[in-house]
């Protein structure tokens, strides 16, 4: 059985509007003591008012030791997160999150880095752009949302001493301006790397260009936020084997892998429940995932040596679980 992951208490020490149906929080230690350092890349979970546990990116530079910044998108399609953040958090709310992860981090001596955000997206690009700049490193930072008004952080951009390698696209605006996504990838130099991050449709637009034109795996780098519901009208039942104990866990077809793993006592750290975060990945020693996460490379999803119960399940009768 896993442990509970630590929290830590945070303030909401400034809360205010970056663009329409966007707000930005300034996140503090409720104690006044110092936050865990983090990197480019990193994002936090926080834990909401009505119990619920979601992923944002952290959008500040990391060089800023004494607080955190997130930046969340009021999402009509919410499963409540977004709208407990705009409605329900006020300053001076005290909140629990994790430490900081980081499972996008920036490359080590890349000779360019390009960064490519959809909309809400943008946020942990900031923070590597941010990070690029202070190191003197090559990158240069395109943004798409659907129109000016819905464009956060534009004034920071426009003022920050790397403002030249920044360039907006809004979906609204003349074609002359709009991002051609394959041929800002086509003229990439040798050993650039790829890091993209927004709604999935623009990200597998991006992803699916890059790989037809021959973009290496180890240059791709990205960060989902949610995933598309996945049709879960064929699935049956399967079994699941604790490798520990020889325990036989039956999933049924309207039930989760992790689902059935809590129902049967195992504690398994969790967070998304969507095949983005990695939080609730697992070990599998025998038998062959149906992976349907977001989170995996395919080169470890081809591997079958860990799976996502949150999403996945089997491709067969049974898993061997490393539990």
């Amino acid at each position: 059985m896993s442990q509970p992951n630590p929290t830590l208490a945070v303030r909401v020490a400034r809360k205010r509007t970056e663009a329409q149906d966007i707000c930005s929080l300034q996140l503090v230690a409720a104690n006044g003591t110092t936050l865990p350092a983090f990197t480019a890349g990193a994002h936090l979970d926080v834990h909401l008012p009505g119990g619920l546990v979601r992923q944002y990116s952290l959008c500040n530079p990391p060089s800023d030791a004494g607080h955190y910044e997130i930046s969340v998108l009021r999402d009509a399609q919410s499963r409540g997160g977004s709208v407990a953040v705009h409605d329900a958090v006020t300053e001076g709310s005290v909140l629990h999150i994790s430490p900081p992860k980081n499972h996008f981090p920036l490359a080590t001596n890349a000779a360019h880095h390009l960064l490519l955000g959809g909309g809400i997206g943008i946020t942990p690009l900031l923070a590597m752009a941010e990070h690029l700049a202070s190191q003197g490193e090559s990158f240069e930072l395109h943004h798409c949302t659907r129109s000016r008004e819905r464009t956060p952080f534009t004034e920071r951009l426009a003022a920050s001493p790397y403002a030249r390698h920044v360039h907006h696209h809004v979906d609204d605006g003349q074609a002359t301006q709009k991002l051609d996504i394959a041929a800002t990838l086509k003229k990439a130099g040798t050993g650039t790397h790829l890091y993209v991050c927004g709604p999935q449709g623009f990200m597998d637009a991006v992803l699916c260009t890059a790989r037809a034109q021959g973009w290496p795996e180890e240059r791709l780098h990205h960060e989902y936020f949610s995933a598309a519901p996945a049709d879960t009208t064929g699935d049956g039942s399967f079994e699941m084997e604790v490798a520990s104990t020889g325990q036989v866990i039956t999933v049924a077809p309207a039930q989760t892998a992790l689902q059935a793993l809590l129902a049967a006592g195992f504690d398994i750290p969790m967070s998304c429940e969507q095949g983005v975060c990695g939080t609730c990945l697992t070990g599998v020693k025998a038998g062959t995932p149906e992976h349907r996460d977001h989170y995996l490379t395919p080169e470890e999803q081809a591997g079958n040596d860990q799976f996502l119960p949150c999403c996945s399940r089997a491709r067969g009768g049974r898993l061997v679980l490393d539990l």
